[in-house]
């Protein structure tokens, strides 16, 4: 199952990805990652989702935890939160590749309906375990309609919950869960992290966010923390870091433009921020950065 699963999905990948390695496919919020070289350092903030490797190995760095993984691993996010990324396993010969499914809030709310009231968990944001067997048919049988496009309509949402409820049923259940439990923790949290996200820039009032998210301010604070592992002013200063870092290697911006676009008053402020997240300052890391990405070109 998983060989062919392997077989594909890097057909598809080595048809269809683009230079930054990624191959879109038809179904909604699902993509096949593919690389043939180790990479650099990956900075983003990832929406809730599984990827299921099936060739190579990655590290991903969440906080103080960082995680190992490879071949027969799938990996969980069940929350928006800043993660570090770097593809550890890769060559030309044999590329990684990882099958990347963002959950649908809507599928898990209208699955856990009908499953019923089951204990769920929202401790860890970003967890691994091994990928299971029906969720790996689930994930076959998905990307075989992507050889017969007339298919795609008809059988892919039918597909696309299934793997959904075969990921609520397994190891991934509990922490899942909690995005489709109405009021949780996790949907409340989730409801400031779509504030956070949209208004970065702007200086946010943690009350405010806490009125959001439907709770008092000192509950605020420790689910907040308990789900995405930092405080809502540490998730901020990273979406604002992360997000220059980006316009200033792919839009060009200049260090203080970026920093300026995101929010920050002081450019000396800002680099002493960046180079605390990124490990040097600026203009150093936006310089190495683009050497390896031509060596990598």
């Amino acid at each position: 199952m998983t060989d062919q699963l392997l077989d594909y999905a890097g057909r598809y990948a080595d048809a269809h990805a683009d230079r930054t390695g990624v191959a879109v496919t038809p179904v909604d919020g699902l993509v096949v990652l593919r690389e043939t070289a180790p990479t650099m350092l990956q900075y983003a903030v990832s929406k809730p989702l599984v990827a299921l490797v099936l060739q190579g190995g990655k590290r991903v760095t969440m906080g103080s935890s960082t995680f190992d993984f490879g071949a027969g691993d799938s990996l969980l996010i069940t929350t928006d939160v800043p993660t570090v990324s770097q593809i550890t396993t890769a060559s030309r010969a044999l590329p990684y590749y990882s099958l990347v499914l963002e959950l649908d809030p809507a599928i898990i709310a209208d699955l856990v309906g009908e499953i019923g009231p089951v204990p769920f968990e929202a401790d860890r944001p970003v967890r691994i375990d091994p990928t299971e067997a029906e969720v790996a048919d689930a994930a076959l049988r998905l990307l075989r309609l992507l050889d017969r496009p007339g298919t795609l309509a008809v059988l892919g949402p039918q597909l696309s919950r299934e793997l959904h409820y075969w990921l609520l049923s397994g190891r991934h259940g509990g922490a899942i869960r909690a995005l489709g439990v109405t009021g949780s923790h996790a949907q409340r949290v989730a409801r400031a992290v779509v504030m956070l996200r949209a208004h970065y820039a702007e200086a946010m009032k943690v009350e405010a966010l806490a009125e959001a998210a439907g709770m008092s301010l000192s509950a605020f604070h420790v689910h907040f923390r308990s789900i995405t592992s930092l405080s809502p002013l540490q998730f901020q200063k990273q979406l604002r870091l992360i997000e220059a870092r980006r316009r200033m290697l792919a839009l060009g911006e200049a260090i203080s433009d970026a920093a300026y676009g995101v929010g920050y008053e002081s450019v000396p402020q800002f680099t002493r921020e960046y180079g605390r997240m990124f490990g040097q300052p600026p203009a150093r890391d936006i310089r190495q950065a683009r050497t390896q990405m031509g060596a990598a070109a």
